[in-house]
């Protein structure tokens, strides 16, 4: 068996994992990479630390690691707008397993050859099993979108469905179960949660027409609490309209609520559109977003419930650090 240095492991795994792009003036095995930004953008910036057995499970396929290290961090930059570009690796392995290395080298390589975003430098030591990865893009200046500019009456829309992937994990940590869930119903949701898809082209799209958007990492509840905070507004959300995949709509449905509200992973778009928009909205993104609510004076989030009356709920999305 072949012992590998840092840098013949970078080599030997990493560095040609990516497609080349014009705008790297001088990419891994120097001191810093060299990168050139179209004019008129400004660069977007945005770095994930995932830490085994906290944002996956020791045994997870390598592979699924490695596209799901990635996504995350791409999935902040479709938030922003922005197109992705470059990226940095910095890993801290136990011990090189080539085995791995190789499935998880696999994984990056399968998101970032897909996505047009290219390795530009990195870094492994030794230590528990840790990956960090930085994902820079680029956005015209005047578009990028942020979470600070929800008005009142704007309407707020998600991407995709909500709760999979925080179903999977209750599923995986064996503290929830359902028997109206098969065998196909339980491996979709596990395929949500460890490779999740990043929202860049809707989230391209959206600019100059969203006024602010945010990705869905920790849950809609915990999630669009940030929008509203930045923006001084309040919400007020339709249950009926969360949108579920046809999995969870087997499940009773306010547990497939709880799991939508609150849980994190699903890496969707949490979007406010002025209703001047809604034609274009509901044209061009068809099938895509869901309309769930209108953005408010209040203070907070209200919800409307099957009785069309207003219900305040408590919980929030995760935290790393609760009080």
């Amino acid at each position: 068996m072949t012992v590998l240095s840092e840098f013949s492991l970078i080599q030997h795994y990493f560095e040609q994992l990516s497609t080349q792009r014009d705008d790297v003036l001088l990419g891994i095995g120097d001191d810093c990479a060299l990168l050139q930004c179209p004019a008129q953008h400004v660069i977007a910036v945005s770095i994930d630390t995932l830490v085994e057995n906290i944002h996956f499970f020791a045994d997870v396929d390598p592979e699924h690691l490695g596209y799901k290290s990635l996504a995350v961090g791409l999935s902040d930059l479709a938030a922003m707008g922005a197109q992705p570009a470059w990226f940095t690796l910095a890993l801290t392995l136990p011990e090189v397993n080539e085995n791995w290395l190789k499935g998880f080298s696999q994984g990056l390589a399968k998101l970032a050859k897909k996505q047009n975003i290219q390795l530009v430098g990195g870094d492994t030591t030794r230590g528990p099993l840790t990956i960090s990865i930085q994902v820079h893009g680029f956005v015209p200046a005047e578009k990028a979108l942020r979470r600070s500019g929800a008005q009142v009456g704007d309407m707020i829309y998600v991407t995709g469905t909500l709760g999979d992937a925080g179903a999977a994990l209750q599923l995986q940590l064996q503290k929830w179960n359902n028997v109206a869930l098969n065998v196909e119903d339980k491996s979709y949701l596990r395929q949500r949660l460890e490779q999740p898809t990043p929202r860049l082209e809707i989230g391209q799209e959206l600019a100059g027409l969203a006024s602010a958007a945010i990705d869905i990492s920790d849950g809609l509840l915990a999630d669009l609490g940030h929008i509203l905070d930045k923006s001084g507004v309040g919400a007020r959300l339709d249950l009926a309209k969360l949108p579920l995949s046809l999995a969870m709509s087997k499940v009773d449905r306010k547990t497939a609520e709880r799991f939508a509200l609150q849980s994190g992973d699903d890496y969707e778009l949490c979007f406010t559109v002025p209703p001047q928009y809604f034609s274009e909205i509901e044209q061009r993104f068809k099938d895509q977003c869901t309309l769930i609510g209108t953005i408010t004076d209040d203070q907070g989030i209200y919800f409307i419930d099957d009785n069309d009356a207003l219900i305040a709920l408590k919980g929030t999305g995760y935290d790393h650090f609760p009080v």
